[in-house]
């Protein structure tokens, strides 16, 4: 429903004035979003380009310019500048009747269902390596050269630097290297990016990083011996099966009250039980989450 609307009674006075160029005012229905507040939705880019995504909710795959413009209210040259930059990100496509969603949307869409099936699938394990282990345990992802935290079950006996959906470089953190060791173009995204020193033991050199990707690829296991954060030891291992490495587990305690013999063991079980929870959930019993 279109959010301009002409009061009963208004029709007959609109009519008997001259046409004559708009005066400055307030802006336009369409401008304000459908509260007609300064500050609605629509008022902004991303809301405009949100209303747009919803009107593919419910209708025809394929919407022209015309039907679009309908459908969000958004004046047609606003609506074909605004649909030209989404098709250049690839949230949109263009065929011969109009436009589309586009595949780096679902794309985008899939890695959120893959990443709450993680979650569900990971939880239990972390809990029980963290009873197991008395540490902080996490569950982080890769994303370029920055992992991503998940999840975490924290210690009560010392603090750990991170929280969910918060993000560290992955040079310097047993995490981050257990998941670029297995991933090629995570890998290129590290050695490109500056590895500044956060402590004395931060590793900043590239051959001895490269060292230590391949011990890692040859025990599945990464560590962080305070390079991340002074006092604070992390033992790390990818969640994958033969391939790249879909998350990371780790477990992280004060320098001196990790044994990375054991603890290493059980970082690498909870790794593997994680991996089969999550492709227990897939689809048809696949083997895969990607």
């Amino acid at each position: 429903m279109s959010h301009t609307m002409i009061r009963q009674g208004d029709a007959g006075r609109v009519a008997s004035q001259p046409a004559r160029s708009p005066a400055p005012g307030p802006p336009l229905a369409h401008d304000l979003g459908p509260d007609g507040g300064p500050n609605a939705p629509q008022r902004t880019v991303m809301g405009r380009i949100a209303t747009i995504m919803d009107a593919f909710q419910g209708g025809p795959r394929t919407i022209s310019l015309g039907e679009l413009s309908v459908r969000t209210s958004l004046p047609k040259s606003t609506l074909h500048r605004l649909t030209e930059q989404l098709c250049s990100a690839g949230w949109i496509e263009r065929d011969p009747s109009g436009y589309r969603i586009g595949l780096r949307l679902f794309e985008l869409g899939s890695l959120a269902v893959e990443g709450t099936r993680l979650h569900d699938a990971a939880a239990p394990h972390l809990r029980a390596l963290a009873a197991k282990t008395g540490m902080a345990v996490q569950l982080a992802i890769l994303d370029g050269a920055e992992i991503v935290y998940l999840d975490r079950v924290t210690s009560s006996r010392f603090k750990v630097p991170s929280r969910r959906g918060g993000r560290k470089p992955a040079y310097c953190t047993g995490l981050g290297k257990a998941l670029f060791a297995f991933d090629n173009d995570a890998l290129d995204a590290v050695f490109s990016a500056p590895m500044p020193a956060r402590t004395a033991s931060t590793i900043t050199d590239a051959g001895q990083m490269w060292a230590e990707v391949r011990r890692i690829r040859e025990s599945g296991v990464a560590y962080d011996k305070g390079e991340a954060h002074d006092g604070l030891i992390c033992v790390a291992s990818p969640v994958r099966d033969a391939g790249r490495a879909l998350a990371a587990v780790s477990v992280t305690g004060p320098k001196g009250q990790v044994q990375l013999g054991s603890v290493s063991e059980e970082v690498r079980r909870t790794s593997a039980a994680i991996w089969n929870a999550t492709c227990s959930t897939t689809p048809q019993g696949r083997g895969s989450v990607a």
